[in-house]
């Protein structure tokens, strides 16, 4: 009983994090996508952990678009910076 309350606690903790990523991305803050990138090795560690070996394809699933809008967030991002200091 103890094993099933702490993976539930896991799932849920997790769930608030990348819900928590999810919502500064939502705000346009490319710490978002940050946060959502952290969480998957969380719950790539979970996946292994608890033996739920399904979650860690959507974890790299995940991973690789957190990975992928981070650094189009950021090179845009610096891109409008560069042509704000050239005005």
């Amino acid at each position: 009983m103890a094993s099933l309350m702490s993976e539930q606690w896991w799932s849920w903790a997790l769930t608030l994090i990348g819900l928590t990523g999810w919502w500064l991305t939502g705000r346009r803050l490319w710490q978002g996508w940050a946060v959502s990138l952290a969480v998957q090795a969380l719950w790539l560690a979970y996946a292994l952990v608890t033996g739920q070996y399904g979650f860690i394809v959507a974890s790299v699933a995940y991973g690789a678009m957190a990975t992928l809008n981070l650094r189009r967030w950021r090179a845009e991002a610096a891109a409008q910076e560069r042509l704000a200091n050239q005005s």
